[in-house]
């Protein structure tokens, strides 16, 4: 069996390296190189802040904007100082280019880059090669000013790709265009190299000093999440231990009341076999839940978790205590996921929950609709009857219940009905294929 090569395994590692590099350049310096990228402002130490007058307060952050146009400036003196006077409208045109090219790094970086490579040429052309070969006096100051720029405001690869590609243009407008003429390209080169190396020095130290101040800030936040944590688990803690003891107690009051009667009714032997069973269930509940931040070493019970199939002996629990409901049950029954099934079962109880506590003597239906798209809820009570008084609530089982369907991306809503009563309706949806599953 042969086996044939493709272009890319037959290329030689040091094409790849080529093409590298070559990648990296015109990541660097060609792509996009014209965009518009305006300098921001900068932020303002408070520190020095208070050094400097009141009315220049508001204007610091256009400190490296000031710096710019003062170098400009010079760049503009020295040019036309260079060129001759006798042509002074052509001198004040070409002593302005330069300067504009300096401006520019305020906007687009690296095409100012490239304007300043291509007008040193020209310009020391037109100055008469002074001061050498490409470069006059005036390009090797200002192109000495826009490497810095351009550095400050790019990456430090950025700086390394300059310094390359001014170091080609060197040699070749000093093989190509300028034979037999002085030049000052070694003197540009070792000052940009230095240059360059300070910027980026600066740049690197910058960068590192934000992501330690982002990792501190970082740090900060998990320090005030784990203790939030930590808190919360010292109240679900003391929660547990308490809440457990006092269901405890009632659980074995419970079992021992009949025997403190002598021939108790059958009703009142039913009652506190009820209450016993309630005290356990929710004992049972408490410890699954709670019982996590106990110690690290909890097994929950391996009760499995209540379903929408529950839901005949939870109505069956709350008639017992002398809530009257009506269930309803609509549309194709099927199984649906786990999540959906326990939280419309925990919807349910505590919506069952709130009526037998804000809403005593009152009657209450119970609205289960298997829908296409999903299941829907509904638990409906009219206005409180009787001479029990509503115990007060804090609203945490109606913030409960909506954190619960809005996990699973559905809808509830929980207002007062007309006739005084109350109606908790909710929507869950479902997928075909998560309710296949």
């Amino acid at each position: 069996m042969t086996q044939t090569q493709t272009p890319e395994t037959s290329r030689a590692p040091e094409f790849h390296l080529v093409q590298v590099v070559l990648g990296g350049l015109r990541q660097e310096l060609f792509r996009d190189a014209s965009a518009y990228r305006p300098l921001q402002p900068v932020a303002v130490n408070p520190k020095v802040a208070r050094f400097v007058p009141k009315g220049i307060r508001p204007h610091l952050g256009l400190f490296p904007h000031a710096v710019v146009g003062f170098l400009a400036l010079i760049v503009f003196a020295m040019a036309y100082e260079e060129f001759d006077a006798g042509f002074a409208p052509l001198a004040l045109l070409v002593a302005c280019v330069p300067p504009a090219i300096v401006l520019l790094t305020l906007v687009r970086p690296v095409l100012a880059f490239w304007a300043s490579l291509v007008s040193a040429p020209v310009i020391g052309y037109l100055t008469g090669f002074d001061a050498g070969w490409p470069w006059s006096h005036i390009t090797f100051f200002s192109h000495l000013v826009v490497l810095g720029v351009v550095a400050a405001r790019t990456r430090p690869r950025t700086a390394a790709w300059m310094w390359l590609v001014t170091a080609a243009f060197c040699l070749f407008t000093e093989m190509a265009l300028g034979v037999g003429r002085s030049s000052d390209s070694v003197p540009l080169l070792f000052v940009a190299a230095l240059l360059l190396l300070f910027v980026t020095v600066l740049q690197v130290r910058r960068q590192a000093d934000r992501e330690v101040t982002a990792q501190q800030t970082v740090t900060a936040q998990e320090r005030s999440r784990r203790t939030l944590l930590e808190e919360r688990t010292t109240i679900a803690r003391e929660l547990h231990d308490v809440v457990a003891h006092h269901m405890s107690v009632v659980a074995i009051q419970a079992e021992a009341a009949p025997y403190r009667v002598e021939n108790p009714p059958p009703e009142l032997e039913q009652a506190f076999l009820t209450i016993r069973e309630n005290a356990v269930a929710a004992l049972t509940e408490l410890r699954r839940i709670l019982g996590v931040v106990r110690a690290e070493d909890y097994e929950a019970p391996d009760a499995p978790q209540p379903t929408l199939a529950d839901l005949d002996s939870l109505v069956r629990n709350v008639q017992e205590a002398g809530l009257v409901v009506e269930k309803t049950v609509t549309g194709a029954v099927r199984e649906l996921p786990q999540g959906v099934e326990l939280s419309a079962y925990r919807i349910v109880q505590e919506a069952l929950s709130n009526v037998l506590r804000h809403a005593p003597g009152a009657a209450a239906k119970v609205e289960v609709s298997y829908v296409l798209g999903g299941l829907g809820l509904r638990i409906a009570n009219g206005p409180a009857r009787g001479l029990v008084k509503p115990s007060p609530g804090a609203g945490h089982g109606i913030t409960g219940m909506r954190e619960r369907v809005t996990m699973l991306g559905g809808e509830m809503t929980a207002e007062a009905t007309e006739d005084g009563g109350y109606e908790v309706t909710a929507f869950v949806p479902v997928n075909r294929e998560e309710s296949d599953q």
